[in-house]
């Protein structure tokens, strides 16, 4: 009974292997909850197991539910009987359908699984039923501190609203995140013949359908759209009837003129949950309760089922509840954390559709396969040759080219590839001059192949060093001793071309090299730092003076001068650094430009300092040659720069010139909270682009050729920066066309090197085995 007292075994802990938790409550009778029960009980039929469910048993919203293969697999391992059961069941198919503007195009070789939620609710509650397990339909669960009292464990499986986590929110600690669209499930009586994705571009704004079959005879149907548009529709002011007629009518196409229905429908928001923490003390978080993503890449009964299989072995695997909940949370954070990324991308890629809507339909079919960037352009291809092929002659690939080696055109300067090498500080030049060390540097990195090698920022006086080992860009000998370093690229790497940074440290100067601590003040020989208002970059660190109108008169001077020096020195492309926390980016955000005369207040005042420099220096440089700007899109900090002011700023140095923007992100403040990932700064590069219309250069995570190929076929940047990579391996370009096959004008191995342009021989494990069996 509910209030019975926990029965323990005598001197056995309470955690996992034959000495698991006797006594368990599962709140919430959906997938997950049902399935956690299911193995519990499997792995310990002495295990008494309530699931407490406030619906009857039939009630549930939506209508399908899409499982992996790598899901079924985990399910089979686990319980035969649940998969089949399921297989009997499911509905499979490979192709994937995106309808833009009239055109369909189909990806094939994608795999999908997918059954009603009714059927496998049923399924589940057979199965634990079969077991003993006790099901308590239309049963309010008891208070949560009253369960974690009475039962050994209790499984929070109580979805996104989950009450047991908002009764312990001040140990959970959960993020809420509403985002910009509603939608809405429905269901349609046919089965369509793959998933289905149809834009609808309205006189309300762009919505879309998101469709994939569940039965033989039914269809998924979720229709999804901005706020803005959902309310100018007048979907706010309909029933839930006249919703359905009117998506119904939206999509009559996509739907053969049938009609839609629905299942206690309603218009909602996605919300993204994250917790600090899934467990305390007995109560542990699973399913929506803990965390969600968002449908467009998959179901979240598919994360659920996995965090129960995850759950149960931890149990039995571990010797206390305590190291069992641990290692549950250990084992499955990273899991979901990477899925949420990609919901996360695939979510905004989404929100942003109209971005896209005039890309050439098969490469908008393409930006929406990649959107989630799991899937890329190189098991794309591996899934379907044939269309991906289709996308690269539409992007203009010669035979045998992949994207990465075509060529990108800047003002005057034709680059060869799309690869750059992103600036890297070295700290290793004396007085501001760049020595040998970063003659072999950037001689290597240009030998490796790449279209742009980019020096490291090259500071335009002293006082806006970093740090002393700083190059800069101030006096005839640093001039000179760059024009030996450009000119050994030109020489010795025909082809490639070199890129010089100009940048100011503001308020970031005056500290150790990085491999002495980075950001930390130096112990003495400290000089004068300026910044747009007086904060110091971290607490306890030098304070700046705020910079006065002469001093940003000589400033903007200094940078003119070094842009001229660079052009003396050889450069074929020159960037000014706006990024970062340093200088130029001090005046651009508002958590470090607190200034209330012509410099500071509304972006166009804080912009109005680097847009002075910008002129200034395009105004010396060479008309023929191009210059970037690099932005910090976001400071990853409450009140910093918005995505709306990002692309503003880079819209107003597009409209002074600027020939392409890179787009990085944070190191603005020391109290930013950056969501790393793959690739994770690409999606505000892909915004300024398509808002913009303006070239960019994606950096951030980009690790893989395969990512660059993605990147730049989706349309989502023109050219991608690499940083680590050419750390580890100065010949990064080559080696990508090498393990391509591709041998072409975009990355021409240097006489010397050509002997090496094949992966060595691994001794004899590559040889034909002996043959030890004789055939009868």
């Amino acid at each position: 009974m509910t209030g019975a007292p926990r029965q323990e075994r005598t001197g056995a802990p309470r955690g996992g292997g034959a000495n698991g938790p006797l006594r368990v409550a599962v709140v919430g009778g959906g997938p997950g909850g049902l399935y956690t029960a299911v193995l519990l009980k499997r792995l310990d039929p002495a295990r008494e197991i309530t699931v407490f469910e406030r619906n009857a048993p039939d009630v549930t919203f939506g209508f399908g539910v899409v499982l992996s293969d790598e899901t079924l697999g985990g399910i089979e391992h686990a319980d035969p009987v649940v998969h089949e059961a399921l297989q009997r069941d499911f509905v499979r198919w490979d192709d994937i359908d995106i309808v833009h503007r009239g055109t369909r195009h189909t990806s094939g070789g994608h795999g999908f699984a997918a059954l009603g939620r009714h059927r496998l609710l049923h399924i589940l509650q057979e199965r634990c039923r079969s077991l003993g397990v006790a099901l308590r339909f239309r049963t309010e669960a008891p208070d949560p501190a009253r369960l974690k009292e009475t039962y050994d464990l209790v499984v929070a499986a109580d979805g996104v609203h989950s009450a047991a986590r908002a009764a312990h929110a001040d140990v959970f600690r959960p993020r809420l995140t509403q985002h910009r669209c509603r939608y809405i499930w429905l269901a349609a009586d046919f089965a369509f013949d793959a998933f289905r994705f149809e834009i609808a571009e309205t006189e309300h704004g762009v919505m879309q359908l998101h469709g994939y079959p569940f039965a033989a005879d039914a269809s998924t149907v979720i229709v999804e759209m901005r706020e803005e548009v959902w309310r100018a529709a007048g979907f706010a002011e309909l029933d839930e009837q006249g919703s359905v007629e009117r998506c119904a009518k939206i999509f009559a196409d996509a739907l053969g003129g049938r009609t839609l229905r629905s299942n206690n429908s309603a218009w909602t928001t996605f919300r993204t949950v994250v917790n600090e923490r899934w467990s305390h003390g007995n109560l542990v978080l699973l399913g929506d309760a803990a965390h969600t993503a968002h449908f467009s890449i998959g179901s979240g009964t598919k994360l659920a089922v996995e965090d129960a299989l995850a759950l149960a072995a931890c149990l039995d695997e571990q010797p206390t509840l305590a190291e069992a909940l641990t290692a549950y949370e250990d084992e499955r954070r990273p899991v979901v954390a990477s899925t949420q990324r990609a919901a996360r991308a695939s979510l905004e890629w989404f929100e942003n559709l109209d971005l896209y809507l005039g890309q050439r339909p098969r490469q908008f079919a393409f930006n929406l396969l990649t959107r989630s960037r799991r899937v890329t352009h190189g098991n794309l291809r591996l899934r379907d040759a044939r269309f991906t092929d289709a996308v690269e002659r539409d992007f203009g690939c010669p035979p045998g080219t992949p994207p990465m080696f075509t060529p990108f055109r800047l003002r005057g300067l034709t680059l060869r590839n799309r690869v750059v090498v992103s600036p890297m500080d070295m700290y290793s030049a004396v007085d501001g001059v760049p020595g040998d060390f970063h003659l072999v540097h950037l001689g290597a990195r240009a030998l490796g192949g790449a279209g742009l090698v980019m020096t490291e920022m090259v500071c335009v006086s002293p006082e806006g060093r970093i740090t002393p080992g700083c190059a800069g860009l101030w006096t005839g000998r640093q001039t000179e001793a760059w024009r030996r370093i450009t000119d050994f690229v030109h020489r010795q790497a025909p082809g490639a071309a070199i890129g010089v940074q100009l940048g100011h440290s503001g308020r970031k100067g005056s500290t150790k090299v990085m491999w002495e601590g980075i950001d930390e003040p130096l112990p003495e020989g400290n000089w004068p730092l300026v910044a747009a208002s007086p904060l110091p970059h971290r607490p306890g660190g030098q304070i700046p003076r705020e910079v006065t109108r002469a001093q940003l008169t000589d400033i903007r001077e200094q940078f003119a001068t070094s842009a001229w020096r660079a052009a003396r020195a050889g450069f074929d492309l020159l960037e000014l650094h706006c990024a970062h926390g340093y200088l130029l980016s001090g005046f651009l955000s508002p958590l470090t430009n607190h200034r209330t005369d012509a410099y500071g207040g509304s972006l166009d005042e804080r912009l109005r300092f680097p847009l002075e420099v910008f002129d200034a220096v395009r105004a010396v440089w060479p008309e023929e040659r191009p210059m970037t700007v690099r932005l910090s899109a976001t400071d990853w900090a409450e009140g910093g720069t918005t995505a709306e002011e990002a692309v503003a700023i880079a819209r107003a140095f597009a409209a002074h010139g600027a020939d392409a923007v890179d787009v990085s992100t944070g190191q603005v403040v020391a109290e930013e909270r950056p969501e790393f990932g793959r690739s994770y700064q690409t999606p505000f590069a892909d915004r300024i682009r398509n808002a913009v219309g303006v070239p960019v250069i994606a950096v951030g995570a980009i690790s893989s050729w395969d990512d660059v190929n993605s990147l730049i076929l989706a349309g989502r940047t023109d050219l991608c920066a690499l940083a680590r990579p050419h750390l580890y391996d100065p010949h990064w370009t080559l080696h990508a066309a090498a393990e391509q096959g591709y041998e072409g004008p975009a990355a021409v191995w240097p006489a010397p090197y050509r002997a090496g342009s094949r992966r060595p021989r691994t001794g004899r494990t590559d040889a034909p085995k002996p043959r030890l069996t004789l055939r009868s």
